[in-house]
């Protein structure tokens, strides 16, 4: 009986696999033998179509619109000057620029008055929309300093629960190698905020932090140290990281909800001595005022071009209520207040009066310019510069 069993079920499974096969021809008459070949493939990658970067530091950029009457293109991030680009017969427009420093630079084209991105170059500068295309010249034998050039730290992205928010975040965090390799070792941390047209990885993708901390701790320049990166936007706009209310919210998140995590999770420092606190244009502001509201949790402050410290009607008692009135404790608390404008932003009036007003009060701070507008490359330099200057007494 067990044999005729046996001999039934393979007859069943036979009579299976015809059945599936005589389906499969039905479902793919056209069926016939492979002749999928990846013959050819094997060479090596043509010159890159655009943008194409040269041994002289010129830059050859083209793009692909036989339809168009007219191309531009638009170079650099602050001071853009429209250059027309010259079609050839095939339909392609083409423009050689420079030699230009080396340098990261963004990039438009303008297509019959439509401005667009590179449609072939997936590196873009992007936070809250996308704002242009990213082309990189390199330093050759002398690197720069927002360059990778070392085996150095890792980035990691850390979810957590904003309470004052009701949402879940990412916290992007810097890693020294020193951390990576000595992993009981406690180190300072540094709390660093983006501009209100970034998110919380924009430090890292256009302001280059892993790569400008690196070269900095290798050189010895510069401490070992965690840097945390949060968004600073409450409801997407400007105005909600920017007013104080907005920057309340914030505060609660940074103070009640990542400080913790940051300690919980990695082995840093957890003096205010350890601690301090940066950050750009509308992260400039919340770094500004949630350092001065919060002196016992931070010793240095970094304030860069921040828009509501520019604008002359900046209400001290609405958004640092009562800390203005003792200058003694903030010069006794901060051994480091940083504020930082570019001379072609427009910001930059408002933050020399910013500067008067806070000696005027007897508020010890230290100015820095350079001539450049409200864009990347001046906030580079000077995250490379104030980094250099913190938890120098205090690291073990």
């Amino acid at each position: 009986m067990g044999r005729i069993a046996s001999i039934v079920c393979c007859l069943s499974l036979a009579a299976g696999s015809v059945r599936t096969q005589a389906q499969d021809t039905v479902r793919h008459p056209e069926r016939t033998r492979n002749t999928f070949s990846t013959e050819g493939w094997w060479k090596p990658a043509g010159p890159k179509f655009s943008p194409e970067v040269h041994d002289d530091r010129t830059i050859t950029f083209r793009l692909r619109a036989p339809q168009a009457e007219r191309v531009e293109l638009l170079f650099d991030e602050w001071d853009v000057v429209p250059q027309t680009m010259q079609r050839d017969t095939g339909g392609i427009w083409s423009l050689t620029i420079g030699p230009v420093e080396p340098r990261i630079y963004q990039y438009k084209f303008r297509i019959d008055g439509l401005e667009t991105v590179d449609p072939v170059n997936p590196d873009v500068k992007a936070g809250t929309t996308i704002y242009g295309s990213v082309v990189e010249v390199r330093g050759g034998e002398e690197p720069r300093f927002d360059e990778r050039r070392r085996v150095g730290g890792e980035v990691h992205l850390l979810p957590y629960r904003s309470s004052s928010l009701g949402q879940l975040r990412t916290a992007w965090i810097y890693v020294p190698r020193e951390a990576v390799e000595h992993p009981a070792r406690r180190l300072p941390v540094l709390y660093l905020r983006h501009g209100g047209g970034d998110f919380e990885g924009s430090w890292v993708r256009e302001g280059r932090v892993a790569a400008i901390m690196d070269n900095l701790i290798a050189e010895k320049a510069a401490v070992p140290m965690y840097v945390v990166m949060t968004n600073g936007l409450t409801d997407g706009s400007w105005a909600g990281g920017s007013t104080p209310e907005g920057i309340r919210l914030l505060e609660r998140e940074l103070i009640g909800d990542v400080i913790p995590l940051v300690e919980n999770r990695y082995p840093v420092r957890r003096d205010k001595r350890c601690r301090a606190i940066a950050g750009l244009s509308m992260g400039g502001g919340q770094a500004f005022v949630i350092g001065l509201r919060n002196l016992d949790l931070f010793s240095a402050i970094g304030q860069f071009s921040a828009g509501i410290l520019s604008d002359g009607t900046f209400d001290y008692e609405r958004y640092i209520p009562g800390v203005m009135e003792d200058p003694e404790r903030i010069n006794r608390e901060l051994a480091l207040l940083w504020i930082a404008c570019g001379t072609k932003d427009p910001r930059h009036a408002g933050h020399l009066d910013t500067v008067e007003e806070l000696h005027r009060r007897g508020v010890r701070c230290e100015f820095h310019d350079a001539p450049w507008g409200h864009e990347w490359q001046f906030w580079r330099l000077q995250l490379h510069d104030f980094a250099q200057r913190l938890f120098r007494n205090n690291h073990q």
